[in-house]
């Protein structure tokens, strides 16, 4: 297991979105996907390709943080469901997204990488757009409550 960066690897070279959580390990990221605001990714700061690479600790360690994104999501977001994947086909380096879904999204019930259903609801959009802020304080009021705060 190797937790040096990868120049080749796009996760160890940029930061895979706009940091709205950084801790030694791992950050978290709001993803720029228009048809989903709030996409967010969880990404393990080392070049490590799967979660079993990881030591016991750090896979809970990650785990949580998963989990307390989810949480503030779906306080904030109010999705129909949260999708959670660690794909890393195209990327092979440990990340998850996390993902809040609608009824009314341009691809539910299909995965969000799958071919679009509907066109986007705009209005729909702008309203979840304009919850960005109020889930950028709760991912971050939720992972200082699960006590994933550097310490």
């Amino acid at each position: 297991m190797s937790e040096t960066l990868n120049n080749s690897c796009e996760l160890c070279t940029g930061e895979g979105g706009e940091v709205i959580w950084r801790h030694p390990q791992y950050r978290v990221v709001l993803v720029d996907e228009p048809s989903f605001p709030g996409f967010c990714r969880v990404i393990w700061n080392g070049h490590v390709k799967e979660m079993s690479d990881l030591a016991a600790n750090d896979r809970t360690l990650i785990a949580n943080a998963v989990w307390a994104v989810e949480a503030a999501m779906r306080e904030v977001m109010q999705p129909e469901k949260v999708n959670l994947a660690t794909l890393g086909n195209m990327t092979p380096h440990v990340h998850w997204h996390v993902i809040p879904r609608y009824l009314d999204d341009t691809h539910f019930p299909s995965p969000v990488w799958a071919e679009a259903r509907r066109p986007a609801d705009e209005a729909a959009l702008a309203q979840r757009r304009g919850l960005l802020p109020q889930l950028r304080e709760a991912v971050n009021r939720h992972l200082m409550l699960a006590g994933l705060q550097v310490g």
